[in-house]
């Protein structure tokens, strides 16, 4: 991904009555590569195949267009695909899976969008659009997700290894720092022209895809409709229904990329610069101020690495105390992040089930800046002892730090 630094929040640019979610991002953003990845391909891996129609055609169909759309209507990013004919990238399927995310990683995308058709034997009632981001998915008590299961299991990560579990779980916790909001936004902004688009729009998913994991970028797996669903099937092989599938793609990816590109640093120069004219300030003067700005930012940061070395210096038994103010009340400690929101909502919300009124809220970076958490502990070790049970209620809770009412890394 792009790695220019954000200096505005999302926060102020959401649209969508509050967006909220569970992740945590480092601010890096931009948007001048998207790679589009047409599910499965060539005679090895057809994907699902119903009426005669194999699911590797209609993701290639919609992927071409979608990719001809994002060139007209946004010429300033590149479209990378990785298959434009019907062709598989592997001998295996792992093979397969992992060239189309080299693919992706090689071409430096700052967005990876797979798609895809869905498939429920036996069931031909069941239709809509769905799109899976990185994650562990609850499917023993969703039937929707033991479809998306059963249709993606050769797909999917093996946990059954206790290493790979471990691996798979640290890097999805560390995925909520890094491209987890971004990937959630997206697929959600997705849902909604789908909705828009007068398509069924289910859920945003998660699941544990080989695809995604491999990534090094936010990414989304989409899910257009279902192919033993006759009507769906019927649309997603017509011609007027892939370009109406192109287009309610295209039109969700222009708002997310309008969202980014708000957030770029030609953005903040522009507005610095404004805001020195209406100081009276030449443009000289601006820049050396942004100069002298740069040199105390430098100098901070070096203060803070100092900071963070010495922290790290300490005894190891001064972790299991909390910081505390004269009056006694705990300024620094751990707590289990349980949601995140661009806007303050009470702390008494039913979305916060049984742990309504139970929770606080702290402030920290990235697009959803209010943090709502659960406990104060006085060491990471007792927080993560409190974490399962957080978890029955919030599947993707995680253990932050906090000084001072903030969230700090």
């Amino acid at each position: 991904m792009k790695r220019s630094v954000c200096c505005l929040l999302l926060a102020a640019l959401f649209t969508l009555g509050g967006v909220r979610c569970l992740a945590d991002n480092n601010n890096e953003v931009g948007v001048r590569v998207i790679v589009i990845d047409a599910g499965h391909g060539g005679k090895a891996f057809p994907g699902a195949s119903y009426g005669g129609v194999k699911e590797k055609d209609i993701n290639l169909a919609v992927a071409l267009k979608l990719g001809a759309l994002i060139e007209k209507e946004l010429p300033q990013i590149k479209v990378v695909y990785t298959r434009k004919t019907d062709t598989a990238l592997g001998k295996t399927l792992n093979e397969d899976l992992t060239a189309r995310a080299n693919i992706a990683n090689k071409a430096g995308g700052d967005f990876f969008i797979s798609i895809h058709a869905n498939a429920v034997p036996g069931k031909p009632s069941v239709a809509g659009a769905e799109t899976i981001i990185m994650g562990e998915s609850e499917k023993e008590t969703r039937y929707n997700e033991d479809a998306l299961y059963n249709n993606n299991k050769d797909e999917l990560i093996d946990m059954s290894d206790e290493n790979t579990a471990a691996m798979v779980r640290a890097y999805i916790q560390n995925l909520q720092f890094t491209y987890g909001e971004y990937s959630e936004m997206m697929a959600r902004i997705m849902q909604s022209h789908y909705a828009k688009g007068g398509r069924n729009a289910r859920r945003v998913n998660r699941q544990l895809l080989k695809v995604l994991y491999a990534t090094d970028m936010p990414s989304v797996l989409t899910e257009l409709g279902f192919m033993t669903n006759a009507k769906e099937l019927a649309y997603m092989t017509s011609e007027k229904g892939q370009n109406h599938y192109a287009r309610i793609l295209c039109d969700a990816v222009k708002e997310y990329v309008g969202y980014i590109e708000k957030l770029s640093g030609a953005a903040t120069v522009a507005q610095s610069g404004a805001d020195a004219v209406a100081r009276g300030q030449s443009a000289a003067e601006a820049v050396n101020a942004s100069s002298r700005g740069d040199a105390d930012k430098g100098a901070k940061a070096d203060n803070t690495v100092a900071d963070r070395k010495a922290e790290a210096a300490k005894p190891a038994a001064q972790d299991t105390k909390a910081a505390a103010s004269t009056d006694g009340a705990v300024r620094s400690g751990y707590a289990i992040q349980v949601l995140a929101s661009d806007k303050k909502i009470s702390t008494n919300d039913g979305e916060f089930g049984k742990y309504r009124g139970k929770v606080k809220c702290y402030e920290g970076g990235g697009a959803l800046k209010y943090k709502y958490c659960y406990g104060e502990f006085t060491t990471r070790a007792e927080a993560q002892r409190n974490l399962a049970a957080v978890r029955n209620v919030f599947r993707d809770a995680f253990v932050v730090h906090y000084e001072d009412g903030r969230i700090v890394k």
